[in-house]
């Protein structure tokens, strides 16, 4: 038979997950997204440039945490030109566009920023 005892409580571990949620509370994921947009706005590819100046962020609480969205508004035919600027697309004689990754690298260094930050809050 084996039997397992276990003496005090999550107090530690509970403590660790409030500075996590203090960290985003405190503003962290809001001056991400201005960044990220920013990033976005000055990587996305310019033709008219309606398609870099339609980034925007959102922050979504539930109840386990928070999370960071990146949203372009530039739909053009029901078609996300951000998107298909990033993946590429097909067009109306048969050809190919080739997409370009710019997305990726404009928000690499906001995701490091964020990881940095919220790590110095938690390890406080």
């Amino acid at each position: 038979m084996v039997t397992l005892t276990s003496t005090g409580d999550f107090s530690k571990l509970t403590g660790f997950f409030n500075r996590c949620l203090e960290a985003v509370n405190l503003g962290i994921l809001d001056k991400y997204g201005r960044i990220g947009v920013e990033a976005l706005a000055a990587a996305t590819p310019v033709d008219t440039g309606r398609t870099a100046q339609s980034w925007e962020y959102k922050i979504k609480h539930t109840a386990t945490g928070a999370s960071l969205e990146f949203w372009n508004y530039n739909v053009n035919d029901g078609v996300p030109i951000a998107l298909i600027l990033q993946y590429g697309h097909g067009t109306g004689t048969g050809g190919w566009v080739e997409g370009r990754d710019y997305i990726n690298p404009a928000l690499r260094p906001v995701f490091d920023g964020i990881l940095n930050d919220v790590w110095k809050e938690i390890s406080k």
